[in-house]
């Protein structure tokens, strides 16, 4: 019965401190919400796709230069020798020597019309800076389920550690009292060789824990980017996903950054439908020039010339090649709209996937909290039956194994079920800083793109580089 008594105090312990997915944690605990904010910040894949973004707000700027003029500056200097030879008068005259041409002109080109290219290169791009945006979110919210999922995994782990670990001093315990018994004579060697095969079987248990906590441990720090402290007690997310699974779907069809990319990606090429054929339109520039040399020649000291002339280029036939680009982009964006529509299968799969994974987890939990209330009266019975001799230590044995599976399966269910919950936000499209409440700053990717949106000139980026 004191056997029974510490076992059952020492693993209840341990799976009230490491497995209730309700509550706050001791203050100088790691949270997850805290481990989710350091992942936001640190995460060198995040930081990296903002990167992309930044670039690719670049393009905008790249595109408004289509309406801005082009202005060249060119000088020249050089070194000349002329010989010239007249007839006058029956004589020839001999004139010959060296002088030093140079000049200095300014050119200034604009374009007036080019088939309206310029400015559905403009719209093509700021709808690439969208899809980009909606790429980071997509990023945001893997690093955030990614962070969620190594926390609940080092969390269950360590928790099934400690209980491998309990359970071993308890088999310890049983082993103890079993060789008492033998040498007065109450228990055979073979219930003695049973509880030794047990506990060496619960030290092979305790091995494989420790190698899966290793593991998580490793996870962590290359998700999170910080080495794990006191986990604290997680909280699941459902509160944040719609109510129903009709209304999830609707949400993740519409939300899911995959679908939002792909609806921005369909209009980027209808664009580029559009500039294709634009190439086909006439395209009327002005160009302005202002030119001054000096010792053009020996009877030209001086020289200066401005003139300013508009040209009209009318294509009419390529080789072909104008029309094949015109007939590709068509076909790209037939398949950006069948993409879209892949992704919103997607979606809508992963959305119902993720409501039965979450829903699983509700009753495995109920199911596992039962068990283990169950297999605690199973134990504490086996026990008594085997004090007055109706059970025997095997009986025991098993009894004792059954509980620390069922608390390690209670364990297990309390992590699908927060996992879960944020696998769900992920798939509706919500799983972000903003709407986790996560305490740090969010970063803005529109705060960049209108620093350099206007830009005209400049090569230091918004940061100083």
């Amino acid at each position: 019965m004191q056997v029974a008594t510490r076992y059952r105090q020492r693993l209840g312990a341990a799976v009230i401190a490491a497995t209730l997915t309700a509550g706050a944690g001791p203050a100088w605990a790691d949270t997850l919400p805290g481990a989710l904010a350091q992942a936001y910040q640190n995460n060198p894949q995040l930081n990296s796709q903002r990167a992309i973004v930044r670039a690719t707000d670049e393009n905008v700027p790249t595109a408004l230069s289509g309406y801005r003029p082009s202005v060249t500056a060119a000088a020249s200097i050089g070194r000349q020798y002329q010989r010239t030879e007249n007839q006058q008068g029956g004589l020839t005259v001999v004139t010959e020597g060296d002088f030093t041409p140079r000049g200095v002109g300014i050119t200034g080109t604009q374009t007036l019309f080019n088939g309206y290219q310029t400015g559905n290169r403009v719209r093509q791009a700021e709808g690439q800076v969208s899809a980009a945006r909606e790429t980071l979110r997509l990023i945001e919210q893997n690093v955030l389920l990614n962070g969620a999922t190594a926390y609940m995994n080092l969390l269950r782990d360590t928790a099934i550690l400690d209980l491998q670990r309990r359970n071993v001093e308890v088999l310890q315990e049983q082993l103890r009292q079993t060789r008492d018994r033998f040498a007065v004579g109450e228990v055979t060697r073979t219930d003695v060789a049973q509880s030794e095969s047990r506990l060496a079987a619960g030290r092979s248990q305790v091995s494989q824990a420790e190698s899966n906590y290793t593991s998580s441990k490793a996870t962590y720090r290359q998700v999170i980017g910080v080495e794990p402290g006191k986990l604290s007690a997680a909280t699941p997310v459902d509160r944040l996903s719609p109510g129903t699974l009709p209304a999830a779907v609707d949400t993740g069809r519409a939300q899911n950054p995959n679908v939002t990319a792909a609806m921005f990606g369909i209009d980027v090429q209808a664009l580029q439908v559009k500039i294709n054929e634009g190439a086909l339109l006439p395209t009327l520039t002005a160009t302005a020039n202002v030119q001054q040399n000096w010792d053009v020649s020996p009877s030209t000291p001086n020289q200066f010339s401005a003139s300013v002339i508009g040209q009209l280029s009318v294509p009419l036939y390529q080789g072909g090649a104008n029309y094949a680009q015109i007939r590709s982009a068509k076909e790209t964006l037939g398949q950006k709209r069948l993409d879209l529509d892949t992704a919103r299968d997607q979606a809508q799969a992963n959305v119902v996937q993720a409501w039965g994974q979450l829903a699983a987890a509700k009753a495995q939990i109920e199911a596992t909290q039962a068990q283990v209330s169950a297999a605690e009266i199973a134990l504490n019975g086996v026990r008594e039956e085997a004090r007055v001799g109706q059970r025997t230590t095997l009986d025991v044995l098993n009894a004792q194994q059954e509980l620390v599976n069922a608390r390690v399966a209670l364990v297990t269910a309390q992590r699908d079920r927060v996992v879960a919950s944020y696998t769900l936000l992920s798939a509706v499209g919500r799983l972000s800083p903003v709407v986790l409440g996560l305490p740090t700053s969010i970063y803005d990717p529109v705060t960049h793109y209108h620093q350099v949106r206007d830009a005209w000139a400049g090569t230091r980026t918004p940061d100083g580089r």
